[in-house]
């Protein structure tokens, strides 16, 4: 087991709210497409919702009726996730939403992982920049237009 986990590539999670419970589905042909094309490898996928009244429960694909077929992700256990990550997860969820737990394998990535591991490198940080500050850092760095005149450098 140890020389797979060596073999991979980072592990990422992800939590996707649905407000209201209501899922399209219109992401998960993407999902799939990363995964067909070797993006990432999903080791992990759990639904969950949160009642009104707070309280967190696992959701299985079915509960999901028609709307959205899920059979693909079938048997997508790892056993990564646990109860307590499950709680966590509904922590984050407003009462009434429901969210997918998405745990995965940056599998593009693996064989840099692995030529740094051999190198004696390890990661000591990580970290993700949400879009809305980057989208506040370029409005910030934009130039302003003076009244009258072409827009100040």
């Amino acid at each position: 087991m140890s020389d797979d986990i060596e073999d991979m590539g980072p592990v990422d999670y992800l939590i996707v709210e649905f407000p209201g419970n209501r899922m399209t589905g219109e992401g998960l042909p993407l999902l799939v497409d990363l995964v067909d094309r070797g993006v990432i490898r999903i080791l992990d996928l759990v639904f969950v919702r949160k009642d009104s009244d707070g309280t967190v429960i696992a959701v299985q694909l079915g509960e999901f009726g028609d709307e959205v077929d899920l059979s693909v992700f079938e048997g997508a256990t790892s056993g990564l996730l646990a109860q307590d990550d499950i709680d966590e997860a509904g922590a984050a969820l407003e009462p009434g939403n429901s969210a997918a737990v998405l745990v995965y394998e940056n599998v593009w990535a693996a064989p840099l992982a692995r030529a740094l591991r051999r190198g004696g490198a390890q990661l000591v940080a990580s970290g993700r920049i949400p879009v809305q500050t980057l989208l506040a850092s370029l409005e910030a760095a934009e130039p302003t237009a003076a009244p009258g005149g072409p827009a100040a450098a």
